[in-house]
């Protein structure tokens, strides 16, 4: 086991643990929240077991995921746009709650709950299947094109799930309003779509003739 990126891995799950925290709790005024709590358990704890997975069975891998310095200028912007998007839908989450705004029922925030779970196997299942995905828009030494599982249905089934992913955590929260705030998401990953896919259509080889295979980029029937 590679110690010095376990090392790494745990610094940054635990930076992320905590600034989490305190983005949904500080702002809830208490930390007597159950749909807090609840994301922080279905987020961080198959976070944690899927981390240790990987430095044992894929380092290579972790090392790229740990990896977001982006080189693309569009792509730095889509990183920071991201980021913003996310402080405000989490502090809105807390203010929702501590001011009673418009919270969702506990049905919804459970249905959220097994959206965001399947959508996390879904994504083990896009880590197992490309060994090249990376965190930043980039194409590496010796990659090739994977066709098969989900990139034969989209071609990009990780932005699919992370949608998913992102989508439900202001459900479990039980916050309407932050839903609305993580809607920017959409136009945010189909900017990033569209400009990684004009790297790979320059600089991987056979990526053209695999759009002509696979129509749809994100939602099978739709785009």
């Amino acid at each position: 086991m590679d110690v010095r990126l376990l090392g790494g891995a745990l610094a940054k799950y635990g930076a992320g643990l905590i600034v989490m925290a305190v983005l949904l709790f500080v702002p809830a005024g208490t930390l007597r929240w159950p749909q807090g709590w609840l994301l922080m358990g279905v987020l961080f704890i198959p976070m944690f077991i899927a981390g240790l997975v990987m430095v044992a069975k894929a380092p290579d891998l972790l090392r790229k995921r740990l990896n977001m310095r982006e080189n693309e200028s569009e792509q730095r912007a889509v990183v920071a746009l991201s980021g913003l998007m996310f402080v405000v839908a989490f502090v809105l989450a807390g203010l929702n709650f501590r001011f009673g705004w418009c919270v969702l029922p506990w049905g919804a925030s459970i249905a959220g709950v097994a959206v965001f779970l399947t959508s996390y196997v879904l994504y083990a299942e896009v880590l197992r299947e490309n060994a090249y995905l990376s965190r930043t828009v980039e194409v590496q030494e010796g990659q090739r094109v994977v066709d098969t599982g989900l990139y034969g249905i989209v071609r990009h089934p990780m932005y699919a799930v992370t949608t998913l992913l992102f989508l439900a955590m202001p459900v479990v929260l039980g916050s309407l309003p932050s839903l609305v705030v993580m809607c920017a998401y959409i136009p945010i990953i189909v900017k990033r779509i569209r400009n990684e896919e004009s790297v790979l259509e320059q600089g991987l080889s056979g990526y053209r003739e695999y759009e002509g295979r696979v129509r749809y980029r994100l939602v099978p029937l739709i785009w």
